[in-house]
């Protein structure tokens, strides 16, 4: 039941992550956007932990490693400009 539920939040996130994307409320190069996508993915991969789905594994875990790049990208370009 927990791994249900910390996928569920993690499904909530994503989604609402693309809404506030689609609704220019944030860019898809902000922090907050890679954030959320990550942090969401995370959890369904926790609920996947219990039930597992290859397709589903393989879209999360894509997700989580686009993420991570994105915000080590972010990170560089900061830190490239702060020099």
């Amino acid at each position: 039941m927990l791994h249900d539920s910390i996928g569920i939040v993690g499904v909530s996130i994503v989604l609402l992550a693309y809404f506030l994307l689609q609704t220019e409320k944030i860019g898809a190069r902000s922090v907050i956007y890679l954030l959320m996508n990550l942090i969401g993915s995370l959890g369904v991969l926790v609920s996947l932990s219990r039930n597992f789905n290859l397709a589903s594994f393989a879209i999360e875990t894509s997700w989580v490693l686009i993420s991570v790049f994105g915000l080590t990208t972010l990170a560089y370009k900061r830190w490239r400009r702060s020099r």
